[in-house]
């Protein structure tokens, strides 16, 4: 009976993934992503014109990695883990921004990836955005 006792403590004291709040994303998304990728996501931002590389429609992540959303892939390249050049500059510009608050996401494999509570946000938003 004691050992039952301390495994459902065990469980409720281990972290367990958060999931991203949406409205919260889009409000990040709009105020700090659609610039250089739109307001409809498809890389044709009021910016995308002057950069060296043209922004990701980033409503096709997931056709383009075979059906599955690239959460890893997606979240270092917001905060800044593989970052990408655009206009002589790595993404992301509000890197600062998205630090803090961490927060852990899975990916479709159901590996951990430690992020800030923003990114898990802005990654919410865009797996919903998906076609």
């Amino acid at each position: 009976m004691r050992m039952s006792a301390l495994a459902v403590v065990a469980t409720c004291l281990v972290a367990q993934p958060s999931v991203g709040d949406v409205a919260q994303g889009e409000a990040l998304y709009l105020e700090n992503c659609a610039t250089c990728h739109g307001l409809d996501l498809d890389g044709n931002g009021p910016m995308s014109g002057v950069m060296v590389i043209k922004p990701t429609d980033l409503t096709m992540l997931t056709e383009t990695n075979a059906g599955e959303f690239p959460v890893a892939r997606i979240v270092k390249r917001i905060d800044g883990r593989d970052p990408l050049v655009s206009h002589g500059s790595p993404m992301p510009v509000y890197g600062d921004f998205f630090e803090g608050d961490d927060t852990a996401l899975k990916t479709a494999s159901g590996q951990p990836i430690l992020t800030s509570r923003a990114v898990a946000d802005l990654v919410a938003y865009l797996e919903g955005m998906q076609q």
